[in-house]
């Protein structure tokens, strides 16, 4: 199957199920008022939830505080956040915080930057909210199960004057791999997942539940905080006669735009804010729509207007939103280096189409010589990672411009994430992109080159990888060293 909004993609069928239904840092910080610790707690353990609607029955999983998902974390840009850990799983687990720019010991990621929290400890994680925005927090630990099972929540970092709307919501998407009894399926980690392209499930759910019915009111102004917390699934949400405008992407503010084609796309771990006007008539009804996956476009829920209307006009608001302190890489200046990627099923078909090298452990047919537990599939410039012990592949200059010039050289998509910064999306295929966007997580579509730059302002070892979760064990990581 192919991803629509990328024409040159070839994905596995998204399988339509009964079940489907249709979801102390070192960064420089503004004067700002004075900093207030908000602590919170969160509590990683088995529970039940219910995913789907009856006559099925709920669904063992993963949860923080005995939720899919976690409890939203809201706090205010320049506070401070302090969240004490409790590991109730019978495994040893982090909680990494997307997007965040943070001390590197508070990042989350195992034997890289803290010892795994095993079961029956704690971890406090502190630092302070640089930036506001949209983000996300999950583990790092098996993260390909983990995060499958249910384990994450949405970390919310409020402006201190956001723009004026009717609500803020939130919606958490993900996608679940369910049996006919609602359980999930256990074949986490399974070669055919590793190789192509991921963990993809047969039912959708936002907040945790299968949606029907999503309920607004003419006039009304919403602003509409989507996060794709599906380990592999890629989201086309077309909004319909409804025109979302985009006002940030990755939790960094953007210039207000309508999204190509009014498509919101979003790879596994990257958010965007949308304002969403509604301008239907009272008891009307309309279609959300997922368009990812060619042939099997399905619905998501439908908008439902209330009776009433709010007003008789939508609001004429300011929409953009303030800027977040991030250093402004030096184009002219900036030390280039380049990062490819490399694997995966087809991949030594597509490296030999793009006139790569070809590499030691190559078998025929385009597999890569994996191993048998599964590692090995997929290469960083050249290298698979085995866990999170890893040397750096790239050393940059702290304080430096740099810029990432990544091919992607495999048959599938990848949603590639760095650890610790932002940085500006500055050209794709050669051409210099429209809107110069901040993000943490890049989508990179097959045989795709795209150019990222950002200044190495936070010191330590921050992983690098694809978010596509099955890939990311696999192999699909590295270490990019600031110092």
């Amino acid at each position: 199957m192919s991803l629509k909004y990328k024409p040159t993609v070839t994905r596995r069928a998204f399988v339509a199920s009964s079940l489907a239904g249709v979801m102390s840092t070192a960064l420089p910080f503004p004067g700002m008022a004075e900093a207030v610790t908000r602590k919170f707690s969160l509590r990683a353990a088995p529970g039940r939830t219910r995913l789907v609607p009856e006559p099925h029955p709920d669904t063992v999983a993963w949860c923080y505080n005995g939720k899919v998902p976690g409890p939203e974390i809201r706090i205010r840009q320049g506070d401070r956040l302090q969240v004490e850990v409790t590991n109730d799983l019978a495994e040893e687990t982090t909680v990494h915080w997307h997007g965040v720019r943070l001390p590197n010991a508070m990042d989350g990621v195992p034997h890289l930057t803290q010892a795994p929290i095993g079961p029956s400890n704690r971890f406090v994680y502190e630092f302070d909210a640089v930036d506001a925005g949209t983000f996300w927090y999950h583990p790092h630990q098996r993260s390909f199960e983990q995060v499958g099972r249910g384990l994450y929540g949405p970390l919310i970092i409020e402006e201190a004057n956001p723009p004026r709307v009717d609500r803020d919501v939130t919606w958490v998407l993900d996608d679940w791999r369910l049996a006919e009894d609602a359980s999930i399926s256990d074949d986490f980690g399974n070669t055919h997942d590793l190789s192509h392209a991921g963990r993809l499930g047969n039912t959708v759910t936002i907040n945790g539940h299968v949606p029907e019915t999503f309920e607004v009111a003419s006039g009304e102004r919403i602003r509409l905080r989507l996060i794709n917390a599906a380990n592999a699934r890629i989201f086309a949400l077309d909004f319909g006669d409804h025109a979302p405008r985009i006002i940030a992407l990755d939790g960094q503010p953007v210039m207000p735009h309508e999204p190509p084609d009014g498509v919101v796309v979003l790879g596994s771990a990257m958010r965007a804010d949308v304002i969403l006007d509604f301008s239907g008539e009272p008891d009307a009804r309309s279609r959300l729509v997922d368009r990812a996956y060619r042939g099997n476009d399905f619905r998501v829920l439908d908008f439902t207007y209330a009776e009433t209307a709010l007003r008789e006009a939508t609001p004429d608001w300011p929409i953009a939103l303030p800027v977040n302190p991030i250093p402004e890489p030096d184009l002219k200046s900036a030390q280039r280096h380049e990062v490819t990627f490399t694997g995966g099923m087809m991949g030594m078909m597509v490296e030999r189409e793009m006139g790569l090298e070809p590499r030691d452990g190559m078998m025929g047919g385009g597999m890569m010589g994996m191993m048998h537990d599964g590692r090995g599939i997929w290469f960083v410039n050249g290298k698979a990672a085995e866990g999170h012990v890893l040397d750096p592949f790239l050393t940059l200059e702290r304080g430096a411009s740099h810029v990432l010039a990544m091919t992607n050289a495999t048959a599938f998509d990848h949603p590639i994430h760095l650890h610790g910064h932002s940085f500006r999306v500055i050209s794709r295929n050669g051409a210099p992109t429209q809107h110069r966007e901040w993000q943490d997580t890049v989508l990179m579509a097959p045989r795709e080159r795209v150019e990222i730059a950002f200044v190495a302002d936070n010191p330590g070892d921050w992983m690098f990888h694809c978010h596509i979760l099955e890939h990311q064990a696999a192999g699909m990581m590295g270490v990019i060293r600031v110092a």
